[in-house]
């Protein structure tokens, strides 16, 4: 049975505006690897050597079964086998990492990203992770005595990374003891299926790691049978990761725009205005005409609610709310009249005795406005302080109130 690169997921490469960085879109799995490297001590087993470093993230962003700050067995799980798919395979020549021999080497860092889990992560880490490393270019250096000197990418060009082959993992799943088997499964697939196989390899056919998990005994014909399908998809694979990285060189040599912007435009926007689209409305306009000649208008009068009982009326059983009706009743009266507001003033002599017996004068000024108020209105309660020689104004309503000026 013969695969065709069409019957797997869609996959698409794009790369960011560093070197270093790839992103991947498997199917709905989407993985961002980047590629980081600094000077540091060689190990004293490998003098002579780089180091290289794999780290992937489980992002609760990716899928809700993941921790953040916490490394689960899938995370411990996926770098062990990229570990063992990409530096146990010698696919990167650590040799010529070495700048000075036992002092100081380039220690390269693969961080990938989980950015959404639909299955397939650890093939879609392996092709991000190898797909950034041939894109990352490190800083050239210099030795002048016991100093090294790193040169910006505007001093010197930077340095590509010696990489022999490219290994890409390829997982398979098995269901009912064997019997079926899936190529790219996703993560409901993977969640009811009986075993895994992860098979890496690259485009010579040759496997740089194969692990399988699940329980499942397999048999020789179903391990030779996967290996089948996975050089026909690693060559794949590795055609177009070839072709991305060739495609994006070219953009970069001729000056063009790169990056993530660049490889989605349909997720960006491409016009500041737009046409005008005209829209006919007459039969809406007519509609809207007769649907207008044909309402009537609402009422204009408001009854007049009447409190039964003086004070403030509270909402309830019997009682009518009268906020908002004192101005227009005053309106009516004004209206009825035809005469302006008129402010009376009232005086009137009040004498109060001490405990001596001395009298002291009262001139009390009520100020009615809008309202006539009898003069001999009732005055809650007035200063007895004698000393007090300046007038008081006490606010019976809103609309009255009256000022008491101190006689000695």
């Amino acid at each position: 049975m013969d695969l065709c690169f069409e019957d797997t997921l869609k996959m698409k490469i794009t790369f960011g505006t560093d070197y270093g960085c790839c992103f991947v879109e498997l199917g709905k799995t989407r993985v961002m690897a980047q590629v980081s490297c600094e000077l540091v001590a060689p190990k004293e087993s490998r003098p002579n050597e780089g180091i290289m470093f794999f780290n992937i993230e489980l992002s609760p962003m990716a899928s809700p079964t993941f921790e953040q700050g916490r490394q689960s067995e899938l995370s411990v799980k996926l770098n062990r086998q990229l570990e063992r798919c990409l530096r146990n395979s010698k696919c990167i020549d650590t040799e010529s990492l070495c700048v000075v021999s036992g002092e100081k080497v380039w220690q390269i860092r693969v961080d990938v990203h989980m950015l959404n889990h639909d299955g397939n992560l650890m093939d879609a880490a392996s092709i991000a992770a190898i797909t950034a490393l041939c894109h990352f270019r490190r800083p050239d250096v210099g030795i002048q005595g016991d100093e090294v000197t790193v040169y910006s990418p505007e001093e010197r060009d930077p340095i590509p990374l010696s990489i022999y082959h490219m290994p890409i993992s390829v997982s398979f799943s098995f269901f009912q003891q064997g019997t079926y088997l899936l190529v790219d499964p996703c993560e409901r697939e993977e969640r009811v299926m009986d075993g895994l196989l992860m098979i890496a390899m690259n485009k010579h056919r040759e496997i740089c790691s194969i692990q399988s998990s699940g329980g499942i005994m397999l048999l020789k014909e179903q391990v030779m049978r996967c290996s089948k399908i996975a050089s026909v998809k690693v060559s794949e694979i590795t055609e177009l990761i070839s072709k991305a990285l060739e495609n994006d060189k070219k953009a970069r040599k001729a000056g063009g725009r790169c990056g993530f912007a660049e490889s989605m435009p349909q997720e960006r926007i491409t016009a500041l205005k737009m046409d005008e689209t005209p829209v006919e409305m007459t039969e809406v306009t007519d509609r809207a005409n007769d649907i207008v000649q044909k309402a009537e208008a609402p009422s204009q009068t408001v009854p007049s609610p009447v409190v039964p009982v003086p004070g403030v009326g509270q909402v309830g059983q019997g009682l009518q709310n009268t906020w908002g009706l004192e101005e227009e009743d005053e309106e009516e009266e004004n209206d009825n009249s035809g005469e302006d507001e008129e402010v009376k003033e009232t005086k009137m002599e009040v004498e109060q005795h001490d405990k001596e017996g001395s009298k002291q004068g009262y001139y009390i000024s009520f100020f009615n406005i809008k309202r006539n108020v009898h003069p001999k209105t009732k005055i809650q309660s007035l200063s007895n302080d004698s000393n007090v020689m300046e007038p008081q104004v006490l606010i019976i309503s809103p609309s009255v109130c009256f000022t008491v000026i101190f006689k000695a």
